[in-house]
């Protein structure tokens, strides 16, 4: 989720706000283009780099088997590096015995992770269809919030965490959460369930935003802007995954309640 920065107009002179010729008038243009350019240069990047990403997710999570456990067990191993450079590093400020607890804590997390995403999938009825639903609703979080935050702006979530999260951001992207799941309700020929869907899958936006939070806390207290620069446009895997750690136990045990071969909605 992210807000742009505040318009020109505001910090130009009286004077200067609505002349539309001249010097100021020009100065204003070319102050709004590069401001404009500033919040979408990197969309393209973040685009690609997460087109290809999906595509690889995507496949594995529809084939199953070793490919999925190839991918997760990928995803594990890079996660535990990047946390591990991040907690062991020299240079934090961090206390050392912070420093541990918060590496020991996230590689367990990660290890429970990858377990309720390999049980998740192993339901035979309906396993490939609540992975697949559960990364469309992690994804439609993700871009709901980067694109309201980015168009509305307004007030901040979390200034102290993450300066660049609003609120706009926040129910943007709760609302396209809830979107995700009514639609993957319809298309899955379950009319009578859109709501309940609906529901079900803004709490999961909820726990993936609270994810993403939580990874910007961490950052923030170790004093770096991302996990790494392994992906072109989002940062690390930390940063890419940071809302699906925090959502999939949360679907898991919901796949549990409702039973072997039912949607996450029961």
């Amino acid at each position: 989720m992210y807000c742009g920065p505040i318009s020109v107009r505001s910090i130009l002179p009286q004077p200067w706000r609505n002349f539309p010729g001249g010097s100021g008038g020009l100065a204003l243009g070319l102050a709004e283009s590069r401001q404009s350019g500033a919040r979408w240069g990197d969309l393209g990047q973040r685009l690609m780099s997460g087109l290809v990403l999906a595509g690889i997710g995507l496949g594995c999570v529809w084939t199953g088997g070793l490919a999925f456990f190839g991918v997760l067990g990928a995803a594990a191993i890079g996660l535990a590096i990047e946390l591990t450079k991040l907690c062991v590093s020299p240079s934090r400020s961090t206390f050392k015995t912070t420093r541990w607890v918060l590496l020991i804590a996230g590689l367990c997390w990660f290890a429970l992770v990858t377990v309720v995403m390999l049980r998740l999938r192993a339901d035979p009825g309906a396993g490939r269809a609540n992975v697949l639903t559960l990364l469309l609703i992690v994804s439609a979080t993700d871009i709901a919030a980067y694109i309201t935050g980015r168009l509305v702006g307004g007030p901040r979530l979390v200034p102290r965490i993450s300066p660049a999260k609003t609120w706009s951001g926040a129910i943007g992207g709760l609302l396209g959460a809830a979107a995700a799941g009514i639609g993957a309700a319809a298309v899955l020929g379950q009319p009578e369930a859109i709501w309940r869907a609906g529901l079900v899958a803004a709490g999961l936006g909820v726990m993936a935003e609270a994810g993403d939070l939580l990874e910007s806390a961490m950052k923030r207290r170790f004093g770096v802007k991302d996990s790494s620069h392994l992906i072109p446009g989002h940062g690390g895997l930390l940063d890419r995954l940071d809302g699906l750690l925090a959502a999939a136990p949360v679907a898991a045990l919901l796949a549990l309640m409702a039973g072997p071969g039912v949607m996450l909605w029961g």
